[in-house]
């Protein structure tokens, strides 16, 4: 008899403030010391949407709103840990300072022209490709 597997829901952030983003350097590999789009994984019982706000928080110090779906993204090998389904937002901020915490070593304002010369984490290079940010 074989188990039963599903893959694992995570959410990702875009934190936009005036021509800035919001990216975190991740403290544990997979990815280490790679930047990446505040977010995580969605507890049982969790709305994405309030998982997206509350990792944004928990990693960022910054309290969100968030405005528009970006995109699902369900490559199976997008995460090496595993079979992950991110759900992506855009935000904006309403309060709070900009701090890293829990899984992130910093956190950081990058300036949109600046993203195409960043090493980013997992996809989110096309993540922001589809937000229309980078090319």
């Amino acid at each position: 008899m074989s188990k039963y597997r599903n893959p694992a829901l995570t959410v990702d952030t875009i934190i936009i403030n005036d021509d800035k983003i919001v990216l975190i350097k991740r403290l544990n590999d997979p990815y280490k010391d790679y930047w990446a789009l505040p977010g995580g994984f969605v507890e049982y019982g969790e709305k994405v949407e309030d998982a997206a706000i509350r990792e944004a928080r928990e990693e960022t110090g910054l309290d969100v709103e968030l405005d528009s779906l970006v995109g699902v993204y369900s490559d199976p090998n997008r995460d090496p840990r595993g079979h992950t389904v991110t759900v992506c937002y855009k935000a904006h901020i309403t309060s709070g300072i900009l701090k890293s915490d829990t899984d992130a070593s910093d956190a950081k304002y990058i300036n949109i022209e600046d993203l195409p010369n960043q090493q980013l984490a997992f996809d989110h290079e096309d993540i922001l490709r589809d937000a229309k940010l980078i090319k």
